[in-house]
C-alpha cells in the first residue's frame, strides 16, 4: 500500500465513530449500524453493545462478523470514491474482569462520554471485534487486502 493509502486508512480509522457491523441471523446477513472504539494500535475495534440488539444475540450465536468503516460524506460528485476498510473477524463479549476491559471501556468512553451511563445497564456488553483480514478501497483502482498485522503496522507507523 502506498504512503498516501496507508496515512488515509490511519486517519479514517481514527476520525471515524459510526460503522456497519454484519452478522449472521438466520443463515442470513444483517447489518447493523454501531459506534466503535479503535484500539489504539488497531489489533481490535470495540463496540458497546445490547442483549436486546439482535446482533448482540447473532455474536453469542456465531462470532464471526463483518465490520465495515467508511470516510464521512463529503458531498463530492461520485461518493463511490468515498474510503472504505472492509473487515472479517471475530466478535467477543467481555467481561469485567477481561484482560483488556478497563482499556477498551476508557477509550469507548473517551471517544463516547456521552454513553457512560449504559456502562451502568446490566444488559449491555463490551465486544471486541478482532479482524483477521479486510479489503481498503482508497478510491477508483486503489484498493488493497489487508491482514490483521497490516492494520497493526498502521499504528506502528
Amino acid at each position: 500500500m502506498d504512503d498516501e493509502s496507508r496515512s488515509h486508512l490511519t486517519a479514517m480509522l481514527q476520525e471515524s465513530r459510526l460503522a456497519a457491523l454484519g452478522t449472521l441471523r438466520d443463515g442470513f446477513p444483517l447489518v447493523s449500524m454501531v459506534l466503535f472504539a479503535p484500539a489504539a494500535n488497531f489489533s481490535a475495534f470495540y463496540l458497546h453493545i445490547s442483549k436486546l440488539a439482535y446482533h448482540t444475540q447473532d455474536i453469542l450465536a456465531d462470532a464471526r462478523v463483518s465490520l465495515m468503516i467508511r470516510e464521512r460524506d463529503d458531498a463530492r460528485a461520485d461518493p463511490s470514491q468515498l474510503a472504505r476498510l472492509s473487515m472479517l473477524g471475530r466478535a467477543y463479549l467481555l467481561s469485567v474482569g477481561d484482560r483488556d476491559y478497563a482499556e477498551a471501556q476508557r477509550l469507548y468512553l473517551k471517544r463516547f462520554p456521552g454513553s457512560a451511563t449504559y456502562f451502568t445497564f446490566a444488559d449491555f456488553y463490551l465486544c471486541r471485534i478482532a479482524p483477521e483480514n479486510g479489503r481498503f478501497v482508497a478510491g477508483f483502482a486503489k484498493a488493497f487486502n489487508l491482514r490483521a498485522e497490516d492494520l497493526r503496522s498502521l499504528a506502528a507507523d
